[in-house]
């Protein structure tokens, strides 16, 4: 007997509800394509398009701050010249995945999930969806839920309360809500933050506006790093891309982690690397202690990756600026420093952060008791302790999203095989130990994190329920480790329950 079992009396919409088509859920779509093609599963958007991030964020310059080989699917090469690339190479690369495969079939766009309420009597969720612009609900049955939704608000960055926002004369605008019509030429720009998203667009405006300066409370880490990849893109012409891609992934890998455990093992050392690297690219007369010295030790917060040091390139050849000081209030003209310095703008770009949000904030339910998902802990960094049928995709803050994503839909797939031939209908993570010291999710002193992990779940401390950012830790439990665990309680399958193959195609 099996997930898909033909049900006489009912059945389910799917066998698995993917929420969310960005990178996590075109990931679990492909795998279950490929690995169960008897598996009925539909993938819900909330909008138009896939892409997730890389579909909502339009700001300058947008691009990838991992390096594409291992951001990229492991499935799929990645095969272009820039291992750093751009937004519109990344989309068109998640639409070659999804052409590729057969996977358009399966999205529907227009879907935004508002709950979920999974029953023990007959083992289903069943999910309900409001229509894009519309006041209507329709609800979706299935046996397994797969949440790709990220973990951010992507209704609202986030943005301080600033003094005086309302006397400034100009634009204030926030990167996660770009306006198409923005027209920055020959304008004097402000972008408040040191992050990610600020080193991006410095030097993505730099070449239009009148003056660009980017305004930040304390620095943060930057390193630069060549956009092309000059092994990797030999070993494609020489080996083919399918070959190549393994050894440049495993490279890549290595370095990336070798970093980033170099940073946690002598932090002293590596901050004066990071920070010589940085000295070495800007003017001699720079003052790279004030603006390019962070107070925190490598990898307590995410390293900011600039390619071919483009930021650098901006600044030193003066279309560029750096002030590191804090904001007394905006004035109708710019923005007053607690120095007294007033900076001039006519346009403010508030750089300052993701508002986390689990799961796409949809409001799960078990046998109709709401789930507190603070409470719950994370089993295997995949699924949620006391909620059965549940898999979600977080990727790792200290290498790329799509590694762990890749491990989670694999594992997914081999649970899925391990039910159907022991006849199981559902699955559920139980903590036993009521004891085990409980931890956040992440563990980065990043803004964005301290203001919103508490509305995650737990990691615990031991065994399967470790939430570790290890790629290498999770190969051996997620890859190669058993499906089998004392922490899981499974139930069997009640026939006259089963899922429809067959009718989850409608």
């Amino acid at each position: 007997m099996t997930i898909a079992t033909i049900s006489k009396t009912r059945t389910a919409d799917f066998d698995v509800l993917i929420i969310g088509a960005g990178i996590s859920g075109i990931g679990a779509a492909y795998h279950l394509a490929t690995r169960r093609p008897g598996t009925s599963f539909a993938v819900l958007e909330c909008r138009d398009s896939i892409g997730g991030t890389w579909n909502l964020f339009q700001y300058p310059g947008i691009r990838s701050d991992s390096d594409m080989p291992t951001f990229g699917f492991g499935f799929k090469p990645w095969t272009h010249r820039k291992s750093i690339a751009d937004g519109h190479a990344i989309m068109d690369y998640l639409r070659e995945t999804v052409a590729e495969n057969g996977l358009a079939e399966h999205i529907r766009f227009g879907y935004r999930v508002l709950g979920a309420e999974f029953s023990s009597s007959n083992g289903l969720w069943t999910v309900t969806a409001q229509r894009s612009g519309t006041d209507e609900t329709e609800q979706f049955t299935a046996r397994f839920l797969f949440l790709g939704t990220g973990y951010y608000d992507h209704e609202a960055g986030f943005t301080p309360e600033f003094t005086g926002v309302e006397d400034f004369e100009g634009r204030v605008i926030h990167p996660q809500h770009w306006p198409r019509d923005l027209d920055y030429a020959g304008k004097r720009v402000i972008v408040i933050g040191s992050g990610a998203t600020a080193v991006t667009l410095i030097p993505s405006m730099a070449g239009k506006t009148s003056h660009i300066t980017m305004l930040q409370r304390s620095p943060s880490y930057v390193i630069s790093l060549p956009a092309e990849d000059a092994l990797a893109n030999t070993l494609n012409k020489v080996l083919g891309h399918q070959r190549a891609h393994r050894i440049i992934r495993r490279k890549n890998i290595m370095v990336t982690r070798g970093i980033y455990k170099a940073c946690k093992r002598a932090p002293k050392v590596m901050r004066k690397l990071l920070i010589a690297t940085v000295r070495r690219q800007l003017p001699a007369h720079f003052d790279v202690d004030t603006h390019f010295t962070p107070r925190y030790n490598p990898w307590e917060q995410r390293v900011c990756m600039v390619p071919n040091g483009d930021l650098f390139k901006a600044i030193s050849a003066g279309r560029a600026s750096v002030v590191t000081d804090r904001i007394n209030r905006f004035t109708k003209t710019g923005i007053l420093l607690e120095s007294g310095q007033e900076l001039a703008a006519d346009i403010i770009v508030t750089a300052t952060g993701l508002t986390m949000s689990p799961f796409g904030k949809i409001q799960l339910g078990v046998d109709g008791q709401p789930v507190n998902v603070p409470d719950t802990t994370g089993y295997k960094a995949m699924m949620l302790s006391g909620v059965p049928n549940l898999v979600f995709a977080l990727g790792y803050t200290n290498l790329s999203w799509t590694l762990r994503v890749d491990l989670v839909c694999e594992h997914f797939c081999r649970l899925l095989d391990y039910m159907d031939s022991h006849g199981h209908g559902t699955v559920e993570p139980v903590l036993d130990d009521p004891d085990m010291e409980r931890v956040p999710l992440m563990q980065l002193s990043s803004g964005y994190v301290q203001r919103g992990i508490a509305k995650f779940p737990r990691a615990g401390t031991s065994g399967p329920w470790r939430f570790q950012h290890a790629y290498e830790e999770d190969v051996e439990r997620l890859r190669e480790g058993p499906v089998e665990d004392s922490a899981l309680r499974f139930t069997a399958v009640t026939p006259a329950l089963s899922v429809s193959a067959q009718e989850g195609t409608r």
